[in-house]
């Protein structure tokens, strides 16, 4: 995968010979990956896979037991705690199955909160809360609470709350997990667009209609990585892969403290 000016593109996630155990469990061996900027694939694979394990490394939740991880540059074995904290907080979204939002917190609180750590004022997370969600298609839904939401406006405001600060990372799990076909389908639109618009977009998945769809699938079994078949075209391709466009390049400058 190259940027728009031909290079390779620049990594934003590379793990290297890792293997994470539980006790006795080897929940994952040898993993060898590298997602580049721009890129959009999924992690595929059946229950007990690995799957979850990977995405607690990916998302530095878990420190390997053997091997090495970088995400956006940084050696995750040669940072402290807190600043493993930090990064998580800046360069790595989180989508969840189940949502996560606070009852009684309405929409724009809700993706302000998941920018206090960015050391921006009330004001500024508030308006720049207000932009995403507007860009996920719910400005109208803005002082609504989670139960005055259907499931795929919770899952909206889920991603807002993951990308407001334009992490260099968005990993999804199980993203369409909870939602009816018709909902689901929006959310992966969604994602679709998010890509376009040049976010790097990991989401794990059991579902292999999804994982098919796009352009690159990793496929685990038994906690090992089986194929990684790249190249594929997919749902949406990559022809804009890590090049913002006019809106989103805006809405990255308000976002900078």
């Amino acid at each position: 995968m190259t940027d728009v000016n031909g290079a390779p593109a620049t990594p934003v996630l590379e793990l290297h010979g890792v293997s994470k155990t539980y006790a006795d469990v080897h929940a994952l061996t040898g993993a060898d990956l590298t997602v580049r900027r721009g890129e959009l694939l999924a992690v595929v694979g059946p229950s007990g896979s690995g799957k979850s394990t990977l995405l607690h490394i990916m998302g530095t939740l878990a420190r390997p037991t053997t091997g090495a991880v970088r995400v956006d540059g940084h050696a995750i074995d040669e940072l402290t705690d807190r600043e493993l904290s930090a990064l998580r907080a800046t360069a790595i979204g989180f989508v969840f199955q189940q949502f996560h939002l606070a009852p009684g917190v309405r929409a724009l609180d809700a993706v302000a909160d998941g920018l206090l750590y960015s050391g921006r004022p009330l004001r500024r997370r508030r308006r720049l809360a207000e932009q995403t969600l507007r860009r996920v298609g719910l400005g109208h839904r803005l002082g609504h609470e989670p139960h005055q939401l259907s499931g795929g406006e919770k899952q909206r405001v889920a991603i807002a709350r993951a990308v407001a600060g334009a992490p260099a990372l968005l990993l999804a799990d199980e993203p369409t997990g909870a939602l009816d076909s018709r909902s689901g389908a929006a959310v992966m639109e969604l994602l679709y667009g998010l890509h376009r618009a040049g976010t790097t977009v990991v989401v794990i998945t059991h579902d292999r209609e999804i994982a098919a769809a796009l352009p690159r699938e990793v496929r685990l079994r038994d906690g090992r990585i089986e194929t990684d078949i790249a190249g594929r075209g997919g749902r949406t391709g990559l022809s804009h892969a890590g090049r913002p466009g006019a809106r989103d390049r805006r809405a990255l400058r308000e976002a900078r403290p």
